[in-house]
């Protein structure tokens, strides 16, 4: 059976008459990661700091369980929850190693207890050699690890992450999250992570929570998020869709699904391409509708088109997604 490490129930919180978060429930299961997914202003970087304590809660509010204990009133020091800031929070007069410690001086663990603590995560966070160095003279990704590992060194039986890697540019945040994940799954800490970024929830989480104006609006892995949206706004906010809307309702389909070829049974105008290296993605116009189509540009290198052609292309109407709308 699995346990529940998390569980929050009717979750609500008010920044003056503006409801920020309204009746949140959600599960986190024992060394899960789950990312709270969503816009500015969708409540989630609010939610992780009520779980970690720096927002009060109200006892109108909802409860919040940590295993079988209701954490709700327990100040942030209480309950054993490390968080990771997008800002890093480091101690700039700190060496690194001072800085990986600063939570087990807080514990009074003794001297040798903290030498072995932290030259250990120092180790698995690719630190080693690194410890006298001050912050500033550390690259963002070696700085975004020093926070991680001062996170990780005082064994927190939860580790909350708010959008950590919003300050390093493409490559390293791809790097980053992939060590972040390798990480939390060999230490099996369960985990909550805020971003905005589709693309790094869905490589770095078991499931996404997707939030818009304080509510949960779908929970699932990162295929049925992704695959079988619940509606127009969760479609379009885990990808670029194209949209049909006719007597039976509205539905989608990803621009990976139309299949360009000249033996097709539709046809549509070029208006846009985009060559992607690998992929090529092309807006065209059918019918007076605008779609968005991708493929492979080893898959249609003998198909050649330009900005104005008619190519023809097929979609299968009985493989489009259904929506609410």
């Amino acid at each position: 059976m699995i346990e529940i490490e998390i569980l929050l129930k009717d979750i609500s919180h008010y920044y003056g008459t503006h409801k920020a978060l309204d009746s949140i429930n959600l599960e986190v299961s024992q060394g899960e990661l789950v990312a709270l997914l969503g816009p500015s202003g969708c409540g989630k970087t609010t939610l992780l700091r009520i779980i970690a304590g720096l927002i009060p809660l109200s006892p109108n509010q909802g409860q919040i369980y940590f295993g079988s204990e209701e954490v709700s009133a327990w100040p942030p020091q209480k309950r054993n929850a490390a968080m990771v800031f997008q800002s890093y929070a480091l101690f700039p007069h700190m060496t690194v190693t001072e800085n990986i410690e600063y939570g087990l001086l807080m514990r009074k663990k003794d001297t040798a207890s903290r030498q072995r603590e932290v030259s250990q995560i120092m180790e698995k966070v690719q630190l080693t050699g690194l410890g006298e160095r001050r912050i500033q003279e550390l690259s963002g990704g070696q700085q975004q690890r020093v926070a991680l590992a001062r996170s990780l060194v005082v064994n927190p039986d939860v580790l909350l992450f708010d959008e950590p890697l919003s300050n390093l540019d493409e490559k390293l945040r791809v790097a980053m999250r992939q060590e972040i994940r390798s990480i939390q799954k060999d230490s099996g800490i369960t985990s909550v992570y805020v971003t905005h970024d589709q693309e790094e929830a869905m490589a770095i989480a078991d499931r996404i929570v997707i939030m818009k104006d304080g509510q949960i609006l779908q929970t699932g892995t990162p295929r049925e998020v992704y695959e079988t949206p619940v509606n127009r706004f969760v479609a379009s906010f885990m990808g670029e869709c194209n949209f049909f809307e006719d007597a039976s309702g509205l539905s989608m389909c990803r621009p990976d699904t139309l299949k360009l070829t000249p033996e097709g049974a539709e046809e549509g105008v070029v208006t846009w391409i985009e060559y992607l290296g690998s992929v090529q993605k092309i807006k065209l116009n059918w019918n007076g509708q605008d779609l968005v189509a991708e493929a492979f540009t080893k898959q249609i290198k003998e198909y050649s088109f330009s900005v104005g052609d008619q190519i023809r292309f097929d979609f299968n109407v009985d493989e489009h997604i259904k929506l609410d709308r």
